[in-house]
C-alpha cells in the first residue's frame, strides 16, 4: 500500500513541543523516539535511513539520535 502524504515539515526533535505527525521520513542514521497519540513511549531502533515510519506521533523525544527527519501529514 502507498500513502501519499500532503503536508511535511522538518522536525526537531524536544521533550514538549507538539510534534503531530502521521508518519516520520528518516534521512539519517541513529535511533527515533515518539510518543505516540496514544501516549505509549517507543523507540525505533536504527530504522534504515531513507525509511518511513508509519507512526501517528503527537511528540518526537530529545533522546532521538537520528537526523535529518521530516514529518509527513496526510
Amino acid at each position: 500500500m502507498i500513502t501519499s502524504f500532503h503536508k511535511a515539515a522538518a522536525i526537531t526533535p524536544h521533550d514538549t513541543n507538539p510534534n503531530v505527525f502521521s508518519a516520520i521520513y528518516v534521512g539519517g542514521a541513529g535511533n527515533v523516539t515518539v510518543t505516540t497519540k496514544n501516549g505509549d513511549l517507543v523507540t525505533f531502533t536504527a530504522p534504515p535511513v531513507g525509511s518511513i515510519i508509519p507512526v501517528s506521533t503527537s511528540l518526537v523525544m530529545a533522546a532521538t539520535t537520528a537526523t535529518l527527519l521530516i514529518g509527513l501529514n496526510g
